[in-house]
């Protein structure tokens, strides 16, 4: 049995893989993008008034109907709400964007998989690379927002990077792991519409972990999205430090679902050919 390579053990040797094929990472993160909206009549323009009717259907049916607000400022009005709704949908869609694409990102290159020798490990990371450019145009409206309606940015929005981090590695080990499982099993691209939407009220996009009962508390403490929404709005939006035991937390769980998607798509990818 012939030794192995250590960049063939190491799951990290992707950012070696992904920086060898970087001409190949644009080319399909760029066709990504435009798939978004080619056929369109308002072509990228729908990637800026999405996001915005996003914000305005949930601020209306849950800061206005609802009444609701996140309680953490006394003054809070419910414009200050709806930019905390922005925020935290602007962070959560980056992953459920991923989620909701990655079933399909195999079965849509089926003529790559067959007839190419192809490193089929960026497909799902070229998937995010088009999400990531969806986020960056939603967190300058966000920013936006911010400065016209006389809000201001303080020094701890420099930490925001540090949320972002663990939000990546998610996206990337989510994009691997479901890309790779939904070759085998097609009916999961039905599931991850219920996944989705059970993560996004599972995620503290609307309330604050601290108004959670304790019972409903006891399982929401696992959901590392939970957390990094929260912390993205204290660093952003509160003017609060992050909180180390939630970031702690959160940055262990993204390690491990990036290491256990690219494990998973490594192991699996060989029978993509056979299945497909």
């Amino acid at each position: 049995m012939g030794k192995m390579r250590i960049r063939d053990r190491v799951p990290f040797s992707i950012f070696v893989d992904m920086y060898r094929y970087r001409s190949l990472l644009w080319q399909f993160t760029v066709r990504n993008v435009q798939a978004r909206t080619r056929g369109s009549f308002l072509g990228i323009t729908w990637m800026v008034l999405n996001p915005l009717l996003m914000m305005a259907l949930y601020s209306t049916v849950f800061g206005v109907i609802f009444n609701g607000r996140y309680g953490v400022n006394p003054d809070e009005t419910a414009l200050d709400y709806a930019l905390g709704i922005f925020l935290s949908l602007t962070t959560f869609q980056l992953i459920a964007e991923v989620m909701g694409a990655s079933t399909t990102i195999i079965l849509g290159n089926t003529n790559i998989v067959k007839r190419v020798v192809f490193p089929l490990e960026i497909l799902p990371v070229a998937q995010v690379g088009a999400s990531i450019y969806h986020f960056g145009i939603s967190i300058v409206l966000v920013f936006l927002g911010i400065f016209i309606f006389g809000h201001e940015l303080t020094a701890t929005v420099f930490l925001f990077p540090l949320v972002l981090l663990p939000i990546l590695l998610l996206s990337l080990g989510i994009g691997w792991f479901f890309s790779a499982l939904g070759v085998y099993v097609r009916d999961l691209t039905s599931l991850i519409q219920f996944l989705s939407l059970l993560l996004l009220y599972s995620s503290a996009v609307f309330y604050t972990i601290d108004d959670v009962p304790d019972s409903i508390y006891e399982f929401l403490k696992f959901n590392p999205i939970a957390h990094l929404i929260q912390q993205s709005r204290k660093v952003v939006l509160w003017n609060q430090p992050l909180e180390f035991e939630p970031m702690a937390y959160s940055y262990g769980i993204a390690v491990g679902v990036f290491i256990l998607g690219y494990l998973t798509f490594r192991k699996l990818k060989s029978g993509f050919a056979d299945v497909l």
